[in-house]
């Protein structure tokens, strides 16, 4: 599928990465990936309590004040970015997200009072760093 002017991007940085656990509530609505990308040095990155899956929370703070964090951007039919955003649970909502290359798709974005027990993963730069800073280490 090609991306159209019909179609609406959507910022994701968490769980619906490609070849994470729920990329596949993009692609089964027609979702097409368009870009990786970074946000602009305004957020704040959560690892959230409570899973599995684990889901990360993204929280826009003071400009320039926080950290540029890895994300990417992917494309929806307007039907499909419809039932995708109705599925999505609080804490999380859609807002617009700034990226580092002036774009301001709409995105994944927490909410204050979702950050009960969260972490804070803003150093790590995105939600891949910071899986891979929680793996097992391999035994062989």
């Amino acid at each position: 599928m090609t991306v159209t002017s019909e179609m609406i991007e959507i910022v994701v940085v968490g769980a619906h990465l490609s070849g994470m656990p729920l990329n596949g509530e993009l692609t089964s609505r027609g979702g097409v990936f368009v870009r990786t990308a970074e946000t602009t040095r305004d957020y704040r990155f959560f690892a959230l309590a409570g899973g599995p899956p684990k889901r990360p929370g993204l929280l826009r703070i003071e400009d320039g004040a926080g950290a540029a964090i890895a994300c990417e951007v992917w494309a929806l039919p307007a039907q499909g970015f419809g039932t995708f955003v109705n599925g999505i649970p609080s804490p999380l909502g859609i807002g617009t997200v700034r990226l580092a290359d002036g774009a301001t798709p709409k995105g994944f974005l927490v909410e204050p009072a979702g950050l009960a027990g969260a972490e804070d993963i803003s150093a790590l730069g995105g939600w891949r760093a910071y899986i891979a800073s929680i793996a097992k280490p391999s035994t062989a």
